[in-house]
């Protein structure tokens, strides 16, 4: 699986998201507002609507919620602040740049697979914290940010949005039902322990997403096959799949 990567045009720098989003949201605002004059706002009366001005831009919107847990981080000196990991997309909101004598946010391009390659800067990030240890310090965070896409031309953004497209085409599986995710009987715990005695090196949250076809839902299978520490599931474990009845409660709002 793919982790989202935000890559700074000024100086190269690569931030990977700790997992990839559960969701993506998509906005598009047309270059339209109300036409008026020195005086205001133009108005007719026996308009159905108001006059409008075309201005031949707009906006383009992504909204990314991510998830960061300090439990998902593979070194053995993992962090216990989950601020520790979101500070650095933080930072992509700080007016870090120049340009023509201001400043503003830094570029950046937003990456995902062979399908999302956007440009674009960050207008906002939201965090919101839960799993607190004892000293106070979140394990645990949801974060939502906005990102506005950058583009030279219209013509450049729709030439860039096919080639996106066209990379992402592959061939069904055979068998597949159309909108439906195969999930496989078991899933095997790959692993050389080469990451220490006793550590697979496996991310369980990958597990979860080769599994049950969701990385969030790596907690229902540890319970499932009774690990207590998904970090200490010996290289080669074969793990048990949950029934299908029983993620979907799970996934149920």
């Amino acid at each position: 699986m793919e982790r989202v990567a935000f890559l700074v045009d000024e100086t190269g720098e690569r931030i990977d998201c700790l997992l990839n989003p559960e969701t993506v949201e998509v906005t598009r605002l047309a270059g339209i507002r109300p036409r008026g004059s020195e005086r205001g706002q133009l108005v007719g009366a026996g308009l159905a609507d108001d006059p409008l001005q075309f201005t031949g831009g707009g906006r383009t919107e992504i909204r990314l919620d991510l998830l960061f847990d300090v439990d998902f981080v593979e070194t053995k000196a993992a962090p216990t602040d989950v601020r520790t990991l979101t500070r650095r997309l933080w930072l992509l909101a700080e007016n870090s740049a120049e340009e023509r004598g201001s400043v503003r946010p830094p570029r950046v391009r937003l990456v995902w697979g062979k399908t999302w390659n956007v440009p674009g800067v960050i207008a906002s990030v939201a965090e919101r914290f839960d799993a607190f240890d004892g000293y106070g310090s979140p394990r645990r965070s949801w974060l939502r940010m906005k990102l506005v896409r950058v583009a030279d031309s219209a013509a450049l953004a729709h030439n860039s949005f096919e080639e996106e497209l066209a990379r992402g085409q592959t061939a069904p599986v055979a068998g597949a039902v159309p909108g439906q995710t195969t999930t496989p009987a078991a899933v095997k715990a790959v692993g050389d322990g080469s990451a220490g005695p006793g550590f697979s090196g496996v991310r369980f949250d990958l597990l979860a997403t080769d599994g049950l076809g969701n990385p969030f839902l790596w907690r229902l299978l540890a319970k499932h096959n009774d690990i207590a520490n998904p970090f200490e599931v010996l290289p080669g474990t074969v793990l048990a799949v949950p029934p299908l009845e029983t993620t979907a409660e799970v996934r149920r709002p």
